[in-house]
């Protein structure tokens, strides 16, 4: 590799990384300048940047839809630095990275869906990265759009349309069929619960990391009062207002709550995304539609055969 080539590798690399960094730092300039002023505890939605006029209802540009993009442009760097320079004999680290991710979460998909759908392992590794640090951008002090149910509500109909479109795979009729499994007065439970399946999932995913971050503001709040009311005996207002309880115990609760949960949740969203999907894949009418198609366009092939005999 000549000296141009290195710095114009360097070059591409500063910018990667730039790539994954200044869209949080351009979230957060954007939180510190849209956030009110405020005393006290304050639990509330993300913040409301900017509101765009539509026919139908305005759209509204929130805090969780800045950080979910940022998470998106972050994690395509992310890729983009772990494979640029890739070659077919790995000589760097980063590739080696990248191949031991692909690796894995090739293995993770091919256990839990088959063979059949070893092509979902980009899928559920986008779902990994995007639902964990979208997550985790809370540790930067930014509204985690998984905090967000509109966020998490697109990702579980988007789950869910997938889901569909494999069980569609043995043909409307079967798919019809399936509800009346196993008698057909089950048909109405049957239809509710498929219904279910995204709003499961959103609740679950969404409802967990929001109760987590409710948690710790309010626990991080009462220690911070619980020291300023032990302090206050010393009849010193500078000495008082030290919240000297909110040293270390947050930041347990932190590792929890944005670190562990995150992942957690992450890996749970994934599994149920692979779960459902190879669970509703109808592989005998599948297989029978496919015998069906064959046989038909070997009659097909047949008549055709006959008639060319015919006219000669």
């Amino acid at each position: 590799m000549t000296d141009r080539s290195r710095v114009r590798a360097r070059v591409v690399d500063g910018l990667l990384i730039a790539m994954m960094i200044l869209p949080f730092v351009g979230c957060i300039l954007l939180k510190i300048l849209f956030t009110p002023a405020s005393e006290g505890i304050t639990i509330a939605g993300p913040q409301i940047y900017l509101t765009v006029p539509m026919p139908l209802q305005p759209l509204y540009i929130s805090e969780s839809t800045v950080v979910s993009a940022a998470v998106v442009i972050a994690v395509i760097g992310l890729c983009l630095y772990l494979t640029h320079g890739i070659k077919e004999v790995p000589d760097s680290k980063r590739q080696l990275v990248a191949e031991f991710i692909v690796e894995k979460v090739t293995d993770f998909v091919g256990e839990n869906m088959g063979a059949r759908f070893i092509g979902f392992a980009p899928f559920v590794t986008a779902i990994l990265a995007l639902s964990a640090l979208s997550s985790m951008s809370s540790l930067f002090g930014l509204y985690s759009p998984t905090s967000d149910i509109n966020i998490v509500a697109g990702w579980a109909v988007l789950v869910f349309i997938l889901i569909t479109h494999y069980k569609l795979r043995g043909g409307l009729g079967n798919y019809l069929k399936s509800f009346g499994d196993p008698i057909p007065i089950f048909y109405p439970f049957n239809v509710i619960s498929e219904i279910a399946t995204p709003v499961s999932m959103t609740f679950r995913h969404y409802g967990n990391i929001l109760s987590g971050a409710v948690i710790s503001t309010l626990i991080a709040t009462v220690l911070a009062k619980l020291s300023n009311l032990l302090l206050s005996l010393t009849h010193n207002f500078y000495i008082a207002n030290i919240p000297f309880l909110r040293v270390g115990l947050p930041a347990v609760l932190s590792l929890y709550f944005d670190v562990f949960s995150s992942v957690l949740q992450a890996y749970i969203f994934a599994m149920l995304t692979m779960l459902f999907i190879s669970g509703g894949y109808p592989e005998e009418a599948v297989e029978k539609r496919r015998e069906k198609r064959a046989a038909k366009k070997a009659a097909k092939e047949a008549k055709k055969s006959e008639e060319a005999a015919a006219k000669q």
